[in-house]
């Protein structure tokens, strides 16, 4: 019979004191959990909106203690409702102006909408928007945070741009007030930047655009500070381009999303609407699951696109487009176009050359803006249409003639009142 020995190896010094540190490290990372988890319970929204009291007049307007504009966003969850009566499930910012701190994370909840509130500022003024983070009520299980990433202003400080690898994200129960010198006119767009596609596809996108200085200088209404007029206008509209693959919400509602790879989008939309939801001119109504209300009963898309005009109007449409993986092409059937800025500059050269040019259509892709100007001069007063070219997208899923397209109507001269300032 053979005897096996068997060898105990004792640990050196070196491997306790190895063992000593991963201990440590272990009861350091648990007591920051549990802080973490402390502070989290503890949470309060809290809004910053200082009162102007520097006595100087940034914005233009003649008074020097308006110039601060504050804005206060939710982020969570909610639905809203496709053109053919579907209801999807959506992330996305909610308006909380108004409400107490107290009340925010109350009424934050299933407080998305789809477009996001639509933010409209002046050069020169200080823009304020403070972020709360509701948490998603229908997927108690995640902790997305989220952010506000002002999209194509190059201005902003990093801290501010809301793209998480360079600045930071607001975990649920926490605010955070985004602070931007507003001081480059034209037409942007917002969106949260965390997880970027995939909080994008789920309805975080919103229409965002600047004022310039030359409005409170000059009579009238311009695009840009163009010193001569050749962008002016009567009435503006913010039409933005985006799109719902209905798969990757429902999906969203129990598991975690499909792959990227896999989107496909047959919801194409403007401000959050298929035609003909588009020319509904009110907020659409709150959204149904079998005769239930959805959303505690509130209405979550909110933006027309609608436009309307009299005959001999100059129409500027904002058009910006977030698509997460298609190119849109928009035409403006029988109504002649003037493009006068892209990406929220004018079309001019560095030596002042004039370079808006006319057109029938727009191509953009995720994340372009462009300024176009309608001319109704001449034009007979009826309905025309603003419609993608893109014919797969004439649709609503599997509904035909809907889709990415909405109307124009051309009222006989004088009838529509001014549109204000």
């Amino acid at each position: 019979m053979t005897m096996k020995r068997i060898y105990i190896k004792r640990k050196t010094g070196s491997e306790n004191k190895m063992k000593e540190a991963f201990i440590g490290l272990f009861i350091c990372l648990t007591l920051i959990f549990l802080v973490g988890m402390a502070d989290q319970a503890g949470a309060e929204v809290f809004t910053q909106c200082p009162p102007d009291t520097d006595g100087i007049d940034t914005d233009g307007d003649g008074d020097a203690d308006n110039d601060n504009v504050c804005v206060h966003l939710s982020a969570g969850d909610g639905f809203v409702t496709m053109a053919d009566g579907k209801p999807l499930y959506i992330f996305g910012f909610g308006d909380m102006d108004g409400f107490a701190d107290a009340d925010i994370m109350t009424n934050g909840m299933l407080a998305a909408e789809f477009a996001a509130p639509t933010i409209r500022v002046r050069e020169g003024q200080r823009l304020y928007i403070t972020l709360s983070n509701a948490g998603m009520a229908m997927r108690p299980d995640l902790f997305d945070p989220h952010t506000v990433h002002f999209h194509g202003y190059g201005n902003a400080a990093p801290i501010f741009d809301g793209e998480p690898m360079g600045s930071f994200a607001i975990k649920m129960g926490f605010s955070l007030t985004y602070f931007y010198n507003i001081n480059a006119p034209g037409t942007y767009m917002y969106h949260c930047h965390v997880e970027a596609t995939e909080h994008m596809q789920m309805g975080m996108l919103g229409n965002l655009y600047v004022l310039p200085k030359q409005n409170m200088t000059m009579a009238g209404k311009f695009v840009y500070n163009d010193g001569d007029g050749t962008t002016a206008y009567d009435r503006e509209y913010p039409i933005q381009m985006q799109a719902f693959d209905p798969i990757f919400h429902d999906k969203s509602l129990t598991i975690q999303p499909l792959p990227f790879a896999l989107l496909k989008d047959t919801y194409p939309m403007l401000n959050g609407r298929g035609y003909p939801d588009t020319v509904n001119p009110l907020a659409l109504p709150v959204p149904m699951d079998g005769g239930v209300p959805l959303n505690n009963g509130t209405q979550s898309q909110k933006v027309s696109a609608l436009i309307e005009a009299n005959t001999g109007d100059q129409v500027l449409l904002r058009i910006s487009s977030l698509s997460t993986i298609e190119y849109f092409t928009l035409s403006s059937l029988g109504i002649p176009m003037r493009v006068v800025g892209q990406g929220a500059r004018i079309s001019r050269g560095t030596d002042g050359t004039d370079l808006s040019y006319m057109t029938s259509s727009v191509t953009l892709g995720g994340g372009e803006s462009t300024d176009v100007i309608l001319d109704t001069a001449g034009i007979a007063p009826g309905t025309y249409f603003l419609y993608t070219t893109n014919l797969n997208h004439l649709s609503n899923d599997t509904e035909d003639y809907g889709g990415m397209m909405t109307e124009i109507i051309i009222h006989p001269g004088g009838t529509l009142p001014p549109q204000a300032l």
